[in-house]
């Protein structure tokens, strides 16, 4: 039998990639804060929320599209079967254009329904707060991507362990949501239970049938 070596410097290159940003980010954006003291930062005193939120969000996708991308079955004929030039989309590259359009998707969305609820006001403290949680939960992909492409680890166990812990970090970020002192869901309760099933469960759900399925 023939054991074909596998390859991960493009994960090295995408995790490189995605720590300098965040490098960039802290430096430049966030005047040379720390990692804690971005995380403890107050919206009064904070700058440059939105390009900040930006960044956080591109790496969250990348890093979370290497994360699941080989544990997909395979990609849907559907998008392999749209070329250019000759070239396909690989897992990874379905992984990463799923999870960002979900992503884009579920955030204008979220815009909307603030602005239709009257809660713009709370739209610029939302992200703020939010992008703190990404930025902590990028930085665990960033880990399991190693752990994932580097290290002998049993795929299908690390695949149960990855659902159980997201599953964990789901109910806590719902939790989050609900109960941050800077009550940045709108005020009335319907509005934040809408908010929730719409816009955080129905998404992690579509998103995992279109991936897995």
């Amino acid at each position: 039998m023939i054991r074909i070596a596998q390859h991960h410097d493009w994960v090295v290159w995408i995790i490189l990639g995605c720590i300098f940003l965040y490098i960039f980010m802290l430096i430049s954006l966030r005047r040379d804060s720390g990692v804690l003291e971005f995380l403890t930062q107050k919206f009064p005193d904070s700058t440059n929320n939105f390009l900040s939120w930006i960044i956080i969000s591109v790496v969250f996708c990348l890093t979370l599209s290497v994360l699941v991308s080989p544990y997909l079955p395979a990609v849907p004929k559907s998008i392999s079967a749209l070329q250019i030039g000759g070239y396909e989309l690989n897992k990874f590259g379905f992984s990463l254009l799923a999870i960002s359009t979900f992503y884009f998707l579920k955030n204008a969305l979220s815009y909307l329904f603030f602005a239709g609820t009257g809660s713009v006001k709370k739209w610029e403290v939302f992200y703020f707060t939010t992008s703190k949680f990404y930025f902590c939960f990028s930085l665990v992909i960033m880990v399991l991507c190693m752990i994932g492409n580097f290290y002998m680890v049993n795929r299908t166990e690390m695949f149960n362990y990855c659902l159980i812990g997201f599953a964990a970090i789901f109910l806590f970020k719902l939790s989050y949501y609900l109960f941050h002192s800077s009550r940045i869901l709108p005020e009335i309760w319907y509005y934040k239970f809408l908010y929730i099933c719409t816009l955080q469960i129905i998404p992690v759900l579509v998103l995992w049938k279109v991936l897995f399925f």
